[in-house]
């Protein structure tokens, strides 16, 4: 068992992937509706052409005007978000593989929560990444004082695609979610306005992109978000060790996980922000 006193205290790649990375990235609604990058630099670089090269119609063995791209790039340094939970010895020493795989459940699903209320909100200290909330220069569409038709998600969409960007997932509170999907094709109708994602039953579609739920958003907001656009950028040295010593005296153990994680939004104007009005 990998608990017992006689096991090394820090995992195997394969191991701390099996229970933390892996449950992190299938938990985190962060990681499912951007691009997860895997990176061993403690910074990673995203180049962005500010400005495209200009093309010109050329006559037959002219010389062509040479131009020049406008390349700028966004760097990303990921901070620590870290988990420490305390186990009994009994537990620890527990021969059952489930031992193990409940306790890196509880932490990878405790990592989660930490990238998403990140991603998804505003930092308000310099441990943790700047996210949605913070980001400058992202489209915002007013849905009004409340949800009654998908009209703003609509416009929301062309939005994206006149930038050049296409939305794959829309990310909504609990709350919002419930109240768009009760949403009805029209008065006096019991079809849903929202469709059916075929390849999740349960899940609905908003013109045809998908809608994720995640607490960490906030209420009266949905993020519209190209998965190409907003990148989850994990190191690779992710940790997970064991310690018996700090608890000794009442025969429990240490289990710690590290993660590094940052985020990078490398075309604001393609991430859609559809917001009702809280004063009307």
């Amino acid at each position: 068992m990998l608990f017992r006193s006689d096991a090394n205290p820090a995992f195997l790649p394969e191991e701390i992937g099996n229970l933390v990375v892996q449950p992190v990235e299938r938990e985190s609604v962060a990681a499912q509706a951007g691009t997860v990058v895997p990176t061993a630099s403690s910074t990673f670089r995203v180049p962005v052409v500010a400005a495209d090269p200009t093309a010109s119609w050329t006559a037959e063995g002219a010389e062509i005007d040479v131009s020049s791209a406008t390349l700028d790039e966004v760097v990303v340094t990921p901070p620590k978000v870290a988990g420490l939970t305390i186990i009994s010895a009994e537990l620890a020493d527990d021969s059952d593989p489930a031992a193990s795989q409940i306790v890196g459940d509880g932490l990878a699903r405790d990592i989660a929560r930490q990238v998403d209320a990140a991603f998804f909100g505003s930092s308000d200290d310099d441990e943790q990444p700047s996210g949605l909330e913070d980001l400058a220069g992202v489209n915002t569409v007013d849905a009004g004082g409340e949800w009654a038709n998908i009209d703003p998600f609509t416009l929301a969409i062309f939005s994206a695609e006149n930038v050049g960007a296409t939305l794959t997932s829309w990310v909504a509170s609990p709350d919002d979610a419930v109240q768009l999907a009760q949403l009805k094709e029209e008065e006096g109708s019991n079809k849903p306005l929202l469709q059916p994602d075929p390849t999740m039953p349960t899940r609905r579609m908003i013109g045809g992109v998908p809608m994720l739920v995640s607490p960490a958003v906030t209420p009266g907001v949905v993020w519209g978000i190209p998965a190409d656009r907003a990148l989850v950028v994990r190191r690779t040295d992710t940790t997970l060790d064991v310690d018996r010593s700090a608890y000794f005296s009442s025969h429990r153990v240490g289990i710690r996980a590290t993660m590094r994680v940052g985020f990078a939004f490398p075309h604001p104007a393609a991430i859609q922000r559809v917001a009702l009005d809280m004063n009307s």
